[in-house]
């Protein structure tokens, strides 16, 4: 199975545990001062979002102190971000939108079949595949807005209000907005950036019981799970052991876009050998000269303080291997290596270009995030969960 690379790049604020904060404030326009009603105002990434009332004005309430990213998003408006800092005290925060500039975009003329083609493509690599995946569904397919280039072959995606999925295995109604989005067969690399909202769905008793059940299951070995672990030192009680990976890129196999090429061009049932030729480059493992060194990293050689309080940051100079010991890997990621002798237990590989930085959450951010191969480069808008979500304590 060819490998899976994933690239995360989100506006993820911290919070803490007491609910007590509020923010309030009213949204006019910039130039009539006239007041904005059924603005979306929302905390990204929670559980924490509104609308402005006819008069302009808006609540959120019941917050977690810490630091957010306000969003304020209406069509027709150019929209607005900020931090914030919730604390105990009331924050009043009246905000000016202005209306936004209409972008002329290149008319992209593409066939019924093409853009499902295209949206079949964007629903795998986004929502995902696995089984959650398949009790999640999109309200709003046509707001999704696909460009296929055919000569790099990638497709590229962008919203210009919420894309609304429900998620029926964890419970959730999960508003995007979508700024970027790209997936590349060349690279196997899929990138995305936006921010988002989650509703709690409505349930029955026994609903929720089994929203219970598999949202813990998605945050049990997540990258979510492995931060919040690594800043409180409780990698070993967790179940993550981490170690260093060094490796070299295969001499003998050709660029992985050269390949697929190749394999297009020559798949035409008359260049048996040179389809055959390329098809064993592809099987080829990418890296050569692996080495894992065992023995587990301390904390102290891949994590810091920063400046800021609550914001750490991860920094190594070679591939950190993530091991999760509480659950064994269903997916054979071919090109992930893994001593004979190892238990297949959930791998991940990140490789990091230069120092990135995550939250107190658990939630990586800014545009510096780490290259994901093995167990998280799987995790899709299916297993996503909010960052204001807390297991049981076990």
């Amino acid at each position: 199975m060819r490998a899976f690379w994933l690239i995360l790049c989100l506006l993820f604020p911290f919070v803490t545990l007491a609910q007590n904060g509020i923010i309030t404030g009213k949204i006019t326009r910039t130039d009539t001062k006239a007041p904005i009603g059924q603005a979306n105002v929302f905390l990204s990434n929670t559980t924490a979002g509104s609308a402005s009332s006819d008069d302009g004005n808006y609540t959120l309430a019941h917050l977690k102190p810490g630091e957010y990213t306000l969003v304020v998003s209406i069509i027709g408006y150019e929209g607005y971000t900020k931090t914030v800092l919730v604390g105990s005290e009331p924050i009043k925060l009246d905000i000016e939108l202005s209306p936004k500039t209409i972008e002329l975009r290149d008319v992209i003329i593409t066939t019924p079949a093409n853009w499902k083609k295209n949206y079949d493509q964007f629903v795998k690599d986004f929502i995902g595949t696995d089984e959650n995946a398949k009790q999640c569904f999109v309200e709003n397919p046509h707001e999704v807005n696909l460009e296929y280039h055919k000569s790099q072959q990638m497709l590229e995606a962008y919203t210009n209000t919420f894309l609304v999925v429900d998620n029926l295995a964890l419970g959730y109604k999960v508003k995007f907005l979508i700024n970027e989005f790209t997936s590349s067969k060349l690279t196997d690399i899929i990138s995305y950036s936006g921010q988002r909202l989650f509703q709690e769905l409505p349930g029955s008793k026994k609903q929720k019981e089994e929203w219970h059940k598999k949202r813990e299951a998605a945050y049990y070995g997540s990258a979510m799970h492995f931060y919040r672990s690594l800043y409180a030192n409780k990698l070993d009680s967790e179940g993550f052991q981490i170690m260093k990976l060094t490796r070299m890129l295969n001499p003998n196999r050709a660029q992985e876009g050269e390949i697929q090429q190749k394999i297009k061009f020559f798949n035409d049932g008359r260049h048996r050998d040179s389809i055959n030729f390329w098809i064993d480059q592809e099987n080829m493992s990418k890296y050569f000269r692996e080495h894992l060194y065992r023995d587990p990293l301390p904390i102290n050689t891949v994590l810091y303080n920063t400046e800021k309080k609550g914001i750490f940051a991860v920094d190594f100079t070679d591939c950190l291997y993530i091991i999760y010991t509480k659950k064994m890997e269903e997916t054979d990621f071919k090109n992930l290596y893994r001593p004979l002798d190892m238990p297949n237990y959930e791998t991940t590989v990140a490789t990091i270009t230069k120092p990135y930085f995550f939250d107190m959450n658990g939630v990586v951010f800014g545009d510096s995030a780490p290259l994901y191969e093995g167990t998280w480069s799987k995790s899709k808008l299916s297993d996503l969960l909010p960052v204001d979500y807390a297991p049981d304590d076990k």
